[in-house]
């Protein structure tokens, strides 16, 4: 046998993909709708953060950029595991697939606050300043002139940490989630062979292709231009 036939038998044997193929199907589904789930909930949490922090509120501002940066520092893998072995002991149980989107969302949520904060400060004070001269309050100022501006800055960096981010959802494989790397790694390991982690991984080309895509169409569609 040839070094090519050893590395076709261990890695594309084709009697192995079929007896695994659909078993990373399920797992690519878990993962979609996970990723799916983490940037809905994540993104609009992030945007609702900065924009309460644009209050200026002082003891509100503390927290929220406490929250910012304590679950940017934090691995989300950590997150994961304190919310799936450790909340248990505090009455607050959770499955594997709430687990990691709970953590992936909060860490999703941290970066996007500050994204969208950034966005809200790039945008010139004198638009806030002559809602305020048309008579409107803070809270519409921000919703009808400031946050369309800052959305529309915030979208291109915002799109590459939500790719990111979502590719977490391998992370899940920790807490025994039946995702895409759950099912890849167990079908190796129970067939002895490769071949379950290649379609893995093809699974996931499939899955982040069109993400990596639609952010590299982002990052030139919404490139501010001043």
């Amino acid at each position: 046998m040839t070094g090519l036939d050893r590395f076709v038998f261990s890695f594309l044997n084709a009697d192995v993909a079929a007896r695994y193929w659909q078993s990373i199907a399920e797992g690519f589904l878990v993962t979609t709708y996970l990723g799916l789930a983490v940037i809905v909930a994540g993104i609009p949490l992030g945007l609702l953060l900065a924009a309460l922090r644009s209050f200026r509120i002082r003891p509100m501002s503390a927290l929220i950029v406490v929250f910012a940066d304590i679950f940017r520092a934090l691995p989300p893998l950590m997150v994961i595991i304190i919310l799936f072995f450790a909340f248990p002991y505090i009455d607050l149980s959770m499955s594997a697939f709430t687990a990691t989107w709970a953590a992936l969302t909060l860490v999703l949520a941290a970066f996007a606050e500050e994204v969208f904060w950034a966005g809200i400060l790039a945008v010139p004070a004198g638009q806030q300043e002559a809602a305020r001269s048309l008579g409107l309050r803070h809270w519409q100022g921000l919703g009808l002139v400031v946050l369309p501006q800052a959305v529309r800055i915030a979208i291109p960096p915002l799109t590459n940490r939500a790719i990111a981010i979502t590719k977490g959802t391998a992370l899940g494989s920790v807490v025994a989630l039946h995702e895409i790397l759950n099912q890849a790694s167990s079908g190796a390991s129970e067939s002895g062979n490769a071949t379950p982690m290649m379609l893995g991984a093809l699974a996931y080309l499939i899955l982040f292709i069109p993400f990596v895509g639609f952010g590299r169409w982002a990052e030139t569609r919404f490139a501010w231009k001043r």
